[in-house]
C-alpha cells in the first residue's frame, strides 16, 4: 500500500483506489467533527486502508499513533457474538437450543424458554436489571449473572426487540463460559485475537495501558421532558448509569464486559470481522463454516425497539440494515465507533474515535467512512441507514 502523503491531519497507508477512504477521515477531522480517530478497510482479507489522524486530547497537544487503542464501547458486542457463532460452528452451542440447556440455573423466573438466538438478537427480554445496580457491580461477573438467571423477562422472549445495552455481555459472556470453562475474553483472545494478531482485548493486560487513550465524552442532550421512571429505556439506562469517564478506570479495562468495554482501533477491529466479511476463513485458515457466517442473517426481528423506541432490524449476533439490501449487517458503539460488514463484497470497515457523539448508532462520520469504501470498489452505498440509536454503550 502506498504511504498517505498530503495531509498533515491524516497518516496511515491506503492503496490508490482507497484514497478517498483518507479523505473521508480528513473531512471528520477538518471540520471539527473528530478530534482523534482511526479508520480501516479490508477487502477479501487484504488491508486495503488503514489510516488514522487528529489527536489524543481536545487541546491537540498529543497526536493519535499508528497503536493507539480506546474503549470501543458497544462495538464490543460484534466480537462477543463472533465467539459465541465459533462455538455454534463446532457444534457446541446451538442457537436454537434454550439458553439453560447451558446454563441450568437461567431457566428460573420462567426463562426455560429463552433461546440463545434471543439473547443474541436482543429479544430475550432482559435488556437490565430488576435489582439495583452500581456501576462498580459491572466488575461482578458472579453477581451480574447470578441476577439476571433468577429475574423473569420483562416481555414474551422473541416477541421484539429491547435493547440489551450492558447485560448482554453477561448473558453471552456467561453461555460461553458454561461451554468451555473459559470467560469470553480469555476465549476471544485465544481463539480469534492472538491467532488473527488482533490488537482487540476485552479485559486489557496493564502492558497496554499506556497505548489507550481516553474517550470525550459527547455534550449533554438538551434538558427534555422527565421520562417515566419505570419505563424500559429508564430502568436499562438508569441501572446502571455508566458515565463514558468510567471506560478510564483501571478496574473497568480489566474486567470482562463483552458488550462495551472491548479496547482496540480500527485497523483490529476490521481484521477481527473480516473472518466474517469473508465467509468465515481469513489468512489461511478456516474459523467459521458458511452456513455458520449465514446463520446471522436469520432476521429475529424488525419494529419498534422497545427500549430505545425506534425501529431495529436484528439478525443473530448482528443488526441487519433497515432494507434488505444482500448478506450485509453492523454494529456501533456509544459515541460512534463502527463495524460493517459486508459478505457479498467480502469488505469490512471500522471507525474509530475519542469524541463521541450523541447523534446515534452510525453517525455521519462513520458514515463517510463506509460510503467511501463502496466508491472505491465501485458499489453503489448500501440503501438507507442503520436505525439511530441514542446511547449505544
Amino acid at each position: 500500500m502506498d504511504e498517505v502523503s498530503g495531509s498533515e491531519l491524516v497518516t496511515g497507508t491506503c492503496e490508490p483506489a482507497f484514497e478517498n477512504v483518507r479523505r473521508a477521515l480528513e473531512v471528520n477531522l477538518a471540520a471539527g467533527d473528530d478530534v482523534g480517530a482511526s479508520a480501516a478497510v479490508m477487502v477479501d482479507g487484504h488491508l486495503v486502508a488503514d489510516v488514522w489522524g487528529g489527536h489524543l486530547d481536545e487541546e491537540r497537544t498529543r497526536p493519535w499513533e499508528r497503536d493507539t487503542i480506546i474503549n470501543l464501547w458497544s462495538t464490543t458486542k460484534t466480537m462477543a457474538a463472533l465467539s459465541l457463532l465459533l462455538l455454534v460452528d463446532r457444534g457446541d452451542v446451538d442457537v436454537d437450543a434454550p439458553v439453560a440447556s447451558y446454563w441450568p440455573e437461567f431457566a428460573a423466573g420462567g426463562k426455560e424458554g429463552v433461546l440463545v438466538r434471543h439473547v443474541l438478537s436482543h429479544t430475550a427480554g432482559l435488556p437490565g436489571w430488576d435489582e439495583p445496580v452500581t456501576p462498580a457491580d459491572l466488575y461482578d461477573w458472579e453477581r451480574c449473572t447470578t441476577l439476571l438467571a433468577d429475574q423473569a423477562p420483562w416481555w414474551e422472549p422473541g416477541t421484539a426487540s429491547g435493547y440489551h445495552a450492558v447485560t448482554q455481555a453477561y448473558l453471552v459472556g456467561e453461555i460461553v463460559r458454561r461451554v468451555t470453562g473459559a470467560t469470553l475474553g480469555t476465549f476471544f483472545r485465544d481463539e480469534l485475537a492472538a491467532p488473527l494478531g488482533a490488537d482487540v482485548h476485552i479485559g486489557l493486560d496493564p502492558v497496554h495501558d499506556h497505548r489507550v487513550t481516553s474517550v470525550i465524552p459527547p455534550p449533554r442532550p438538551p434538558r427534555g421532558p422527565r421520562r417515566d421512571p419505570a419505563s424500559f429505556q429508564v430502568r436499562v439506562f438508569g441501572n446502571p448509569l455508566i458515565l463514558a469517564r468510567q471506560s478510564d478506570e483501571t478496574a473497568w479495562r480489566r474486567a470482562e464486559i463483552p458488550a462495551a468495554n472491548g479496547i482496540g482501533n480500527a485497523r483490529s477491529v476490521a481484521l477481527v470481522q473480516s473472518v466474517l466479511a469473508c465467509g468465515g476463513e481469513l489468512r489461511g485458515r478456516r474459523f467459521l463454516s458458511e452456513a455458520t457466517c449465514d446463520v446471522v442473517f436469520r432476521q429475529q426481528c424488525d419494529g419498534r425497539d422497545l427500549v430505545i423506541g425506534t425501529p431495529f432490524r436484528h439478525g443473530i449476533g448482528y443488526g441487519l440494515p433497515p432494507a434488505p439490501s444482500g448478506r450485509r449487517c453492523y454494529w456501533g458503539g456509544w459515541g460512534g465507533s463502527l463495524a460493517w460488514i459486508d459478505l457479498d463484497a467480502r469488505l469490512c470497515v471500522a471507525f474509530v474515535m475519542n469524541r463521541m457523539l450523541a447523534e446515534g448508532l452510525v453517525d455521519g462520520r462513520a458514515q463517510r467512512i463506509v460510503d467511501a469504501s463502496y466508491e472505491a470498489l465501485g458499489h453503489e452505498a448500501p440503501p438507507g441507514r442503520p436505525s439511530p440509536l441514542d446511547r449505544s454503550r
